[in-house]
């Protein structure tokens, strides 16, 4: 059989395992292109003793990586941290993000989703053919913890979150005005009030610390 024939159809085997409509690969990758740069400022009170804050220092936070003409693209948001100037804690604004996760509540919530249907190579494989890119061992350790219900519906013949769903929506209707970092937040199912607590676990120095690690780790991938 000719080599040329051979390369169709591994590529028509290929697109049979992993049918993704070009209208979803659009929709999600501009939710995620659209995140990059907005600013998540806003914290009412220490989540540890309710104390008043001011602001510290911003940080940056991976929110995803995507697939943009076939090269990876990190999308980075910014995190304000605050002091409290009862108890002396650093905290972290309200934002979409799973306590000691590296990547955005909307991608964990998809690959949560995506693990219960199938084994985690093809996951990672899903993921990357809707335009984002999560390593295996990424996705094995996500489905490893208890994140809760996730909420999910139907679109285009998949199970999406809808997180991720609504963050689609969400920047859609924006008509090319700023993101607000407190509408992206409700729009990824984060009300503050029931999440101001993921951002404060641990101790300062151990915040610090992992921080410094996921940059590393940027910087060498």
């Amino acid at each position: 059989m000719p080599t040329h024939t051979i390369a169709r159809e591994r590529i028509a085997i290929a697109k049979k395992t992993v049918p993704i409509p070009p209208m979803l690969v659009d929709l999600v990758g501009n939710a995620l292109a659209s995140m990059d740069g907005v600013i998540f400022a806003d914290l009412d009170a220490c989540p540890s003793c309710r104390g008043q804050v001011i602001g510290h220092d911003m940080r940056a936070k991976r929110f995803a990586v995507i697939l943009d003409n076939g090269r990876e693209r990190t999308i980075r948001v910014f995190v304000k941290r605050f002091y409290c100037q009862d108890c002396g804690a650093l905290c972290y604004a309200d934002a979409p993000f799973y306590p000691e996760t590296r990547l955005a509540s909307p991608i964990v919530d998809l690959c949560l989703l995506l693990s219960q249907q199938m084994p985690f190579n093809q996951v990672a494989q899903h993921l990357r053919a809707m335009g984002i890119v999560v390593d295996r061992g990424t996705i094995r350790n996500y489905a490893s913890r208890n994140f809760g219900t996730i909420p999910a519906t139907d679109l285009f013949g998949f199970l999406l979150p809808l997180s991720l769903l609504n963050l689609a929506t969400f920047t859609l209707d924006r008509e090319r005005r700023p993101i607000v970092g407190a509408e992206a937040l409700a729009a990824c199912g984060f009300p503050p009030a029931g999440r101001a607590a993921f951002h404060s676990r641990g101790s300062p120095k151990e915040r610090d610390h992992r921080y410094e690690q996921e940059k590393k780790e940027e910087r060498e991938s």
